[in-house]
């Protein structure tokens, strides 16, 4: 069936694993659009003012594509002016904690790489 790396048994099904989420993840903008959202329920112009060098239509782009993921919802509401809202779903809250771990691995990351201190202990291989 392919390779197993020591200590790691199911090593191939974890890299099928971690590649989905990352495949849900990966572009410019789709990380920050969540997290952008994670707060509660948002507008589109609050979004665009949100983040810095997001364009209108990455934007619209950008959520339709997590919405197509089961992350985000969109809620028209029957109103002059018209009036849309985003939110994310129960899968999308679900990004709390990895997306938690990813900007703590990422702070370290920045430090090491800017020769701040140096993380302690050991991470994790699998």
């Amino acid at each position: 069936m392919g390779t197993k790396l020591k200590g790691c048994p199911y090593s191939e099904q974890n890299i099928l694993y971690i590649r989905d989420a990352m495949d849900v993840l990966q572009g410019k903008w789709k990380t920050s659009v969540v997290l952008a959202i994670m707060t509660g329920t948002t507008r589109f112009s609050e979004i665009v003012r949100t983040i810095p060098g997001l364009s209108d239509k990455i934007l619209t782009e950008t959520l339709r594509t997590l919405m197509e993921d089961g992350l985000v919802e969109r809620h028209e509401f029957d109103e002059y002016p018209p009036r849309v809202e985003y939110l994310l779903t129960e899968h999308g809250r679900s990004l709390r904690e990895p997306l938690t771990a990813l900007r703590d691995w990422g702070r370290e990351h920045r430090g090491l790489m800017l020769g701040r201190e140096q993380p302690t202990g050991d991470l994790p291989v699998c």
